[in-house]
C-alpha cells in the first residue's frame, strides 16, 4: 500500500464521532442547566471539552444544533413492545415514558423546549414531526398488534390511539409534573386499554 493510500482525511473530512457525541451530551445538559434562551455554543464547547470550531464544523448554529440533536432523541426505536397482549404492551409502554419524561434531564429539556416552540416555528415544527413519527410508531407497534392478535378491530387511527395511551401520561408528569407510582401506572394502563377499545370499536366517521 502507498503512503497516498495510507494517508487518512484531513481537515473538514474528519470528523470524530467521539467528539459529536460529546457535543451532543454536552447540549443536552446545557439545556437542562440553562434553557434555550440562555444557550450558548461557548457554554457547550466547555462543556464538551471542545472548541467551537469542532461545533461549527457539525452545525451552522445554535439552532441547528438543537434541532438535530432533538431530532436523533426523538427518533431512537421504541423498544420490543411484545409482550403478547394488548395489556401487557401498554403498560410497558407506559412504563419506558414514565422512565423518559422522570429523567433529570428529559423532565428540564421537554417544558422548556415546548415553551421556546411557541416563539419559533422551526423548533415548532421539528417537534410536531417527531411526535407525528412518535404516534405513528405507537400505532403500528401497539395496536397493529393487538389488531393481528384480535384484540382490537381494524381501522383504528394510530394518533387517536397514541393520545389516549401516553396523553395522559405526558399531562401528570410533564405538566403537573408528579411522579407516578406502579399502583397508579397499572391503573392507567388499564384505563388506556379500556379507552381503546372503545374508540376502536367506533366507526372514525363518528369521531371526526
Amino acid at each position: 500500500m502507498t503512503a497516498e493510500k495510507r494517508r487518512a482525511p484531513a481537515g473538514a473530512a474528519v470528523l470524530r464521532g467521539e467528539i459529536t457525541s460529546a457535543i451532543r451530551r454536552a447540549l443536552m445538559q446545557e439545556l437542562a442547566a440553562v434553557g434555550y434562551g440562555r444557550l450558548s455554543i461557548e457554554a457547550v464547547a466547555r462543556r464538551a471539552g471542545v472548541s467551537k470550531t469542532a461545533i461549527y464544523r457539525r452545525w451552522n448554529s445554535k439552532l441547528d444544533l438543537v434541532l438535530d440533536v432533538v431530532s436523533a432523541a426523538a427518533s431512537r426505536k421504541l423498544p420490543m413492545l411484545d409482550t403478547g397482549t394488548l395489556d401487557g404492551d401498554v403498560r410497558l409502554l407506559l412504563l419506558v415514558v414514565s422512565g423518559a419524561l422522570g429523567h433529570p434531564v428529559a423532565s428540564q429539556i421537554i417544558p422548556d423546549l415546548l415553551a421556546e416552540a411557541a416563539r419559533n416555528p422551526q423548533i415548532a415544527g421539528t417537534l410536531q414531526g417527531a411526535l407525528k413519527d412518535y404516534q405513528d410508531r405507537i400505532g403500528k407497534i401497539v395496536i397493529g398488534r393487538a389488531v393481528e392478535r384480535g384484540e382490537l378491530p381494524g381501522g383504528a387511527d394510530p394518533r387517536i390511539a397514541a393520545d389516549l395511551i401516553v396523553g395522559p401520561i405526558y399531562w401528570r408528569m410533564a405538566i403537573a409534573r408528579s411522579p407516578l407510582d406502579p399502583a397508579e401506572l397499572d391503573r392507567m394502563a388499564r384505563a388506556a386499554v379500556a379507552a381503546l377499545r372503545v374508540a376502536c370499536a367506533v366507526p372514525q366517521d363518528d369521531l371526526a
